[in-house]
Order: structure tokens, then sequence, then C-alpha cells
């Protein structure tokens, strides 16, 4: 997970999204150096925008910057100096992991469907694969629940012509990599990739 930081850009502003990628109507809440993004038909919390960053943070990075654990418990005490009581209980794990491919499936419903199982590191998912170079015994890069990719679409679980999917197996054009190849199929990794480790992109 990432929060956005560009003083020259657009200000002294921490960026601190927690939903991307689709169209909401928006109502604001104002605690102090923070406001809170919220969505005005379900009320959930879109995210938050922390003002006079460098009053609060050592933010040496611009652009991106991944969400620590430090920096996520600096922001709680932000939180708590502002009189914002929401709680931030956020999986901070990568949510794009290399995946080792331990088992490839013909999907029994869809010919052009193969059902894998991903291990990731600290746990194994099958995830349904519609690629035409899938195969196992692969290292692959995989996009876990939560996930945002550079489309903006969220990685949810979800049910594949009946079977159960959970994440996403990546092609280089998914993740938007520059030179990416037309054809169509999945970003195979080499054996210098650990299983579970982040990958950035």
């Amino acid at each position: 997970m990432d929060v956005f930081y560009n003083a020259k850009g657009i200000g002294d502003v921490l960026i601190f999204p927690l939903k991307q990628g689709e169209r909401y109507q928006t109502d604001y809440e104002r605690f102090g150096d923070i406001v809170k993004i919220i969505d005005s038909n379900d009320k959930q919390v879109l995210g938050y925008n922390v003002f006079n960053a460098s009053k609060y943070f050592q933010l040496e990075e611009t652009g991106k910057i991944l969400l620590t654990e430090n920096l996520l418990n600096k922001l709680k005490e932000v939180f708590t100096v502002n009189d914002l009581n929401d709680t931030l209980d956020i999986d901070i794990t990568p949510k794009f992991v290399v995946g080792y491919v331990t088992e490839k499936s013909q999907h029994e419903n869809a010919d052009k469907l193969s059902v894998c199982k991903v291990d990731i590191g600290n746990q194994t998912l099958q995830i349904v694969c519609g690629a035409p170079n899938i195969d196992a015994n692969q290292k692959v890069v995989v996009a876990k629940v939560g996930a945002i990719m550079p489309s903006g679409m969220e990685i949810k679980p979800t049910e594949l012509r009946g079977v159960e999917s959970i994440g996403m197996i990546c092609s280089q054009k998914e993740l938007g990599m520059p030179n990416a190849p037309k054809e169509k199929g999945i970003y195979i990794l080499d054996n210098s990739y650990q299983t579970g480790q982040a990958f950035d992109f």
C-alpha cells in the first residue's frame, strides 16, 4: 500500500488513499490538519489528506511512498493529535508478490481457463487464469486481494465459471510495464526471484 507526497507539485499534503479506481460522490470532514474523504452514498472512507505534512513527518521521498509499519504508526499518532478517532487497521503486506505455480489443471467449465495453485511464500492461493502460456513450475507475478492495478481495478475474491479465484496472475501489460509484449500471456519470471518476495514495478 502506498501514500503520496509531492510538496512542489501539490503542496505540503500527504495523500493517503484507501480506495482507488472508481468514481465516487464524495463528502469531506475536517479534523484539524486532516481531511477525511467519504463516499456520499455508503459512507465508506475513501482516504485522508494530511495537510502541513512536514510538521508531522520527515518525508525525504516524493511521489509514491511505501506505507511501512513505522509510517503507519506515525499516522496513528497524527490522527490522535488531530482528534480523529478512526482506527487504521490496515494490511500493509505487499500486494504484488512473486508466486510459484505448483499445480495447473483444466477448468471444469471453460476450455480456455486453467485452475492454478500458487505458492506465495506464506500461503497457497487458488487462482483461475486464462493466459495461454501459464504452466506448472513457473514463477509469476501475483496481485493479491486488495491490490490496486495500474488501471485502477481493485483485486477482489471472485468466482470464474463457478470456481473460486483468490488473486490474479499478471501480464506485463496489466502491470503497466514499458515495452510489454503485444502477445497475450502472463509474465514469467526467471529463477533469480524468490517465492513470496515483493514485486516492485
